[in-house]
């Protein structure tokens, strides 16, 4: 499966550095939203993965969170917890933390900070920028911060932490690029729109995202890129968004909306790829969830 991060560089032309595996995703399930992670195969509540998740998103200390990623960087942590903590550190949007943030930026770009071998510490930059990112949002509000992500966006300067940055404004910013998918005037800005609103887990959006599911070409989008709309729908994860996913899912698959073999990947359909997609970002089935979460209020 692509990654996150993966569709992004390719769907939105980032000019930043965007990493393998940056600014993460994840969620763990309560009564009323689905568990999703990009970073676990079928995170399961649990297991000592979701252990793991509650324990670093539920710290305050910034010391341990420095910590944490400082030993995922010098290979003596799982990598995926020293993203975790960075994560954890942007969420608490603390200005101190920030100027942590800038400095070992500084180093990575000045080549000065080695990874676990196989990792390249660039894939940090992100992660890091987000944590400066959340600083400035305090201080400039959500409709100023809003408003300069998307200025940035037709022409694709900017990456993967102002996505997930933008996923976190409040202010009416799932209707705002709605309206701007509505009004772009070729496919590839529509598609950055779009992916840009699988960060955000409004539940507003949810009826649009199923439509586009159902009929991407309708949307003026390829098939192929209607995997962000039910990926927005799945990090959404209420009971109403999945069992829209499995409506639009079933309307497709009647149409035979994905049924070209060039949208075949590794000997699976474009379905089939599909379906595993939501039992490795959420670690069950639309169904499951759907008979076992409470409606959205």
């Amino acid at each position: 499966m692509m990654s996150r991060s993966g569709a992004l560089m390719a769907g939105l032309a980032i000019a930043t550095a965007a990493p393998v595996s940056g600014q993460v995703q994840v969620r763990l399930a309560d009564s009323v939203r689905a568990t999703y992670s990009e970073l676990h195969d079928g995170l399961k509540m649990g297991s000592a993965s979701a252990d793991t998740v509650a324990r670093i998103m539920s710290l305050s200390n910034p010391t341990v969170l420095w910590r944490r990623s400082g030993q995922a960087l010098a290979g003596s942590a799982p990598w995926n917890e020293g993203l975790l903590a960075l994560t954890r550190l942007a969420e608490l949007q603390k200005a101190a933390y920030a100027d942590s943030a800038a400095q070992l930026m500084h180093r990575i770009m000045e080549g000065e900070v080695k990874g676990p071998p196989g990792i390249d510490p660039g894939d940090l930059i992100e992660p890091l920028r987000a944590i400066v990112l959340q600083v400035e949002r305090v201080k400039a509000g959500d409709a100023t911060m809003r408003a300069r992500i998307l200025d940035a966006v037709p022409s694709g300067k900017y990456g993967l932490a102002d996505a997930w940055t933008l996923g976190r404004l409040g202010g009416g910013t799932s209707d705002t690029l709605m309206a701007l998918f509505r009004a772009a005037p070729d496919e590839n800005l529509k598609v950055r729109y779009l992916t840009l609103l699988s960060f955000s887990d409004d539940p507003v959006a949810t009826p649009f995202l199923a439509a586009i599911y159902e009929s991407p070409d309708s949307a003026g989008i390829p098939p192929r890129a209607a995997t962000r709309a039910s990926d927005a729908l799945l990090w959404i994860g209420t009971k109403q968004s999945l069992e829209a996913l499995a409506d639009a899912r079933g309307v497709a698959r009647q149409r035979g909306v994905y049924d070209a073999a060039t949208l075949s990947r590794d000997g699976y359909t474009f379905l089939e790829n599909d379906s595993s997609a939501v039992i490795s970002r959420t670690g069950r089935w639309l169904t499951d969830w759907i008979a076992t979460l409470k409606a959205w209020p």
